[in-house]
């Protein structure tokens, strides 16, 4: 006997609304700053009520996808905001369990090839922004000031890289280890000295536009994020939490 088939999921009809406008905007059909229609000739359009039409708009406004301005009824597409977008994905990770080696690992992945990118492609801003970053983390006092600056700095040469896909995948990731980053900068003694030695020689690196150095000491200053976890006591297997660097 053959095995039956799976019920069909019935998507409310504010949903599938809402997917068909997503669909526009993600496809740039419709582009940032363009109005929609009114919601009585959106439900028109789509053949259902206006209350379905306020909701599926509802849950657009709520992803960043579209806007309100000041002085105008009509609803504008809009990108979403990049600390928004970064949030979201970081609190998917914490939610599936992701571990303090697996955002490690990630990290590894990413960050020499995107410093051997901005050895390349800097410009005097992103070295400005850069320098800033490693002056915030040597004027730090408290641990927490300390892990903010070392993700500025992280930041700030992914920024310089001018790969924007790059920027969006590490954004999430840096603070899922900021609490395992004040434990170690509270815990071990050396960290601090670590953290400022291989800032600084990415920055010289990034600054002489050598590309082989920035790679090669961005994979040294990962590397001791692992060295220093293990000596401050955390387990790699630990999940991550959320919280700001």
């Amino acid at each position: 006997m053959n095995e039956p088939f799976e019920t069909l999921s019935r998507e409310p009809a504010y949903r599938r609304v809402a997917a068909a406008i997503a669909g526009r905007i993600t496809g740039r059909q419709l582009t940032d700053g363009d109005p929609l229609p009114t919601e009585l000739d959106l439900a028109a359009q789509f053949g259902v009520t206006r209350s379905t039409v306020r909701e599926a708009l509802r849950e657009l406004e709520s992803n960043g996808l579209l806007e309100r301005r000041r002085g105008s009824k009509r609803l504008i597409v809009t990108r979403p905001a990049t600390a928004a977008l970064v949030a979201r994905v970081s609190h998917a990770l914490a939610l599936h369990d992701v571990t303090v080696r697996e955002v490690w690992e990630a990290l590894t992945i990413l960050e020499p090839p995107t410093a051997e990118l901005a050895a390349r492609t800097r410009r005097a801003g992103d070295l400005e922004r850069i320098n800033t970053a490693l002056e915030g983390f040597l004027a730090s006092r408290s641990t927490t000031a300390a892990v903010a600056a070392v993700a500025e700095f992280f930041d700030a040469v992914d920024a310089a890289s001018g790969n924007r896909a790059l920027l969006l995948a590490q954004r999430p990731l840096l603070p899922l280890l900021s609490s395992s980053l004040k434990l170690t900068i509270d815990r071990v003694p050396q960290a601090r000295t670590r953290i400022v030695l291989a800032q600084r020689k990415l920055r010289d690196a990034i600054t002489a536009g050598d590309s082989a150095a920035a790679r090669e000491w961005m994979a040294k200053h990962i590397r001791d994020f692992r060295r220093g976890f293990e000596v401050a006591g955390i387990k790699l297997s630990t999940p991550v939490k959320v919280s700001a660097p």
